[in-house]
This record gives structure tokens, sequence and C-alpha cells, in this order.
């Protein structure tokens, strides 16, 4: 009988730090996609403050050049503004990815070990 304790203490020390290897990679996983998703945000901040200059330069040059230039740069502005967007929008895609931030797969694996000990327990 003490053997058959002192093993399932063991077992049970076993399963436990394996839950917690897992639960700490799936951490690391989610993490790494925050990490993309606030550079990518970073980046959409970065060209929609360069869109938002050239917005002012379109309008500096609208008032002093003749059409060809302004329109120009207002092409510019636009193109700017699709950047910016799409990388919004990827960061937005990988904060999805990552949401929420607990460890799922651990506590449905710890779960499934507490019933499978309760179960054992009760024969």
């Amino acid at each position: 009988m003490g053997e058959l304790v002192h093993r399932a203490s063991q077992q049970l020390t076993e399963l436990v730090r394996g839950e917690l290897r897992l639960a700490q990679a799936e951490m690391k996983e989610k993490g790494r996609h925050y990490g993309k998703s606030g550079g990518l945000f970073g980046g959409a901040g970065i060209v929609g403050f360069l869109m938002l200059e050239a917005l002012v330069v379109s309008a500096i040059a609208a008032l002093a050049v003749p059409l060809p230039v302004w329109a120009a740069a207002l092409i510019v502005t636009a193109v700017l503004g699709v950047i910016a967007a799409v990388l919004a929008l990827t960061g937005k895609k990988q904060i999805s990815q990552a949401a929420p931030p607990v460890p799922e797969q651990t506590i449905d694996h710890v779960k499934a070990d507490v019933a499978e000990i309760k179960r054992s327990a009760h024969r």
C-alpha cells in the first residue's frame, strides 16, 4: 500500500510538472502573437503619421503649385493610407489569434487529469 501511495505521489508530481511546462509553452506562443501585433500596430501608427505629413504637403502643394504636383502628393497620401490600413488589420488578426491570454489547452488537460484521478479514486 505504501509503495502504491509513493508511486501515485511521484506520478502526480510528474503530471503537475508536465502541465506547467505545457502552460509555459502555450503562454510563450500567445506572447509571440501579442508581440507581433504590437509591432504591427506601431508600424501602422508610424505610417499613419507619415500619411498626415503627406496630406499637409499635399495641401501646401495644392496652394502653391499647379494641379499635377498636388495630385501626385495626394496619390502618395492615399498609398500611405492603404499601407497603414493593411498593417492595422494584420495587427488585429494577430491579437485575435492570441486571445484570450490564458493557457486553454493546459486548463483542459488539468480538468481531464482531475476527472481521471476522481474516477480512479472511486474504484
